[in-house]
């Protein structure tokens, strides 16, 4: 395997986050989205305004000369840490959010999805958060078993979103930050 590392998005980098994005979406998700909403897929500006402004940590994970995947993760807004009744937790002020992370399909299972979320969490206690959450589809098994292998675990509120008419039904996970990466 080529050296792989993670480090922090630069501006340059928008155009390829929005593919990983697009392309890991349209492989992975093909049966849970409409297939309008996969086709029209592209998040470039939005990406590209998330590094420019810096509102939220972007880490990129590389390959080699590749960028494979990526990580976006900040403070977490009250309503993605609320319990199902609407109540906020005691810890809600200290919880990050996980708002994506994302490895293309073709660079799995090499330690990727671990570092950036390494990199991811080890930001957000920066921030002066103690633990974290992020919401996956219930029916991608492989982000929910990755998540269940750093110790993140489901806490039992879903939400329903829209997704061009078909609902998503998404679980949340929430975890420690104080993940330690493993070199084999």
């Amino acid at each position: 395997m080529a050296e792989a590392s993670v480090r922090p998005a630069v501006l340059t980098d928008a155009e390829e986050i929005a593919r990983i994005q697009r392309d890991t979406w349209r492989t992975a998700y093909r049966d849970l989205l409409p297939e309008d909403v996969l086709a029209g897929l592209d998040n470039t500006a939005a990406m590209r305004e998330l590094v420019e402004e810096a509102t939220a940590t972007v880490v990129v994970a590389t390959e080699g000369e590749w960028t494979v995947g990526f990580c976006v993760a900040g403070p977490a807004p009250d309503s993605e840490v609320a319990e199902a009744d609407g109540s906020l937790p005691d810890d809600a002020a200290t919880t990050g959010l996980v708002a994506t992370l994302l490895v293309e399909p073709r660079w799995g299972r090499r330690g990727h999805g671990g570092r950036l979320l390494a990199a991811a969490a080890e930001a957000l206690r920066n921030m002066g958060a103690t633990r974290g959450v992020s919401w996956v589809p219930e029916a991608d098994r492989a982000s929910l078993n990755f998540y269940h292998s750093v110790g993140w675990q489901t806490d039992g509120v879903v939400r329903t979103l829209d997704a061009g008419g078909r609902p998503l039904r998404e679980a949340r996970v929430t975890g420690p930050l104080d993940l330690k990466l493993i070199n084999s």
